[in-house]
């Protein structure tokens, strides 16, 4: 599972601009945690830290934080800090609006 997500955020990031090369690119994956962080050459960034909580009970969940950054088609580079857990997904961005 934790493999999946740290390839589709790579894949993500890397398709949205076919010319963009990986700069920097490092993963750690265990049993009960994993991070990465990748930098392309055209601005994007990512990074992200998971763990398991609750292991081995019917509780169990898969716990992420991380953040992402890229380069607008206004020239203005936006980031987007988030939390998924048990809750969802909860962005948080100078550009998103807040309810």
């Amino acid at each position: 599972m934790k493999f999946i997500i740290v390839f589709a955020a790579l894949f993500a990031l890397t398709m949205a601009n076919k010319d963009a090369e990986i700069l920097h690119y490092e993963n750690n994956v265990e049993p009960e945690n994993f991070s990465y962080s990748l930098q392309t050459s055209d601005g994007k960034t990512a990074e992200e830290q998971g763990h398991l909580e609750n292991a081995g009970t019917e509780d169990e969940a898969i716990s992420v934080r991380g953040s992402y950054s890229y380069i607008g088609d206004d020239g203005q580079t936006y980031q987007v800090n988030y939390i998924a857990d048990r809750n969802g997904f909860q962005p948080q961005g100078a550009h998103i609006p807040v309810a």
